[in-house]
């Protein structure tokens, strides 16, 4: 059986507050770091190009992620939190963490993780996952739904266009979510997680999204590319105006529910 490329970060010790115990409160201790990456293709591909490879960058930059985004009690969760940061890029296949407090006693003590990119099964939950392009006035779905705001941004002009219209539909969604009181998911991991818990999130796409040219930055072309990357079996568009759908990949169903005009 041949065994999966991979790239690894030993050793990163960097230090944080982190803690369930009163007495780790209010002052930083030492974490070690140690991540492994299979990769889902080889390096013999790359053509001694970086952009065609999971970058060392992407392991260094979930850690610092993680620990900016709160104070963790647990290394656990902040493991766990690590591991779906990096799951997030398409060229990760599985990933496996340890996080090491090196400050409690003479040694470390730590937890160390595995964790695959989410794949649902076609006879799984995943057959049951819908897109929704939503529009104005539209409700909340229900059930297994990922959820896009339908009001593609104005376009911009220069070379960071398309970056700039997916940071404006990140956005869009935030302010979706507010309104539907739904969870926004940004990566593989959480959509895969609302998915297989059968409830509805609405999707920022600019993490997925900003490295797949071909997933476009419009929320027709972001739909049907998320629809095929997940293996949903629907797409459905809610629009008030009578607009042409997309192509219709094959396998899977598009529709059209117009909403009434405003």
């Amino acid at each position: 059986m041949e065994h999966p490329d991979r790239i690894f970060l030993r050793d990163h010790v960097l230090s944080a507050e982190i803690g369930a115990f009163q007495s780790e409160r209010g002052h930083d201790q030492r974490l070690r770091f140690n991540l492994s990456v299979e990769l889902r293709d080889t390096v013999a591909g790359s053509d001694d190009h970086v952009d065609l490879i999971l970058s060392y960058d992407v392991l260094t930059q979930a850690v610092a992620t993680a620990l900016a985004d709160q104070r963790y009690n647990l290394v656990e969760t902040l493991a766990e939190r690590i591991a779906a940061e990096v799951l997030a890029h398409p060229r990760a296949a599985c990933i496996h963490v340890t996080v090491e407090k090196l400050d409690l006693v003479p040694g470390a003590l730590g937890v160390s993780i595995t964790r695959h990119q989410g794949r649902v099964p076609a006879s799984g939950a995943a057959a049951r996952v819908a897109i929704l392009v939503h529009g104005p006035g539209a409700p909340a779905p229900q059930g297994a739904v990922v959820v896009l705001p339908g009001d593609a941004p104005a376009r911009s002009d220069g070379p960071h266009a398309r970056r700039i219209a997916l940071l404006a539909l990140d956005q869009a969604a935030w302010a979706l979510a507010g309104e539907l009181n739904l969870e926004v998911a940004e990566t593989r991991t959480e959509l895969d997680a609302a998915s297989q818990a059968g409830r509805p999130v609405v999707w920022a796409p600019a993490r997925l999204a900003a490295d797949a040219p071909a997933a476009g930055e419009t929320p027709d072309s972001l739909a049907l590319w998320l629809a095929r990357r997940i293996g949903a079996h629907r797409v459905d568009f809610m629009r008030p105006e009578a607009v042409p759908l997309p192509p219709l990949p094959e396998g899977l169903t598009l529709t059209l529910a117009r909403l009434p005009a405003r």
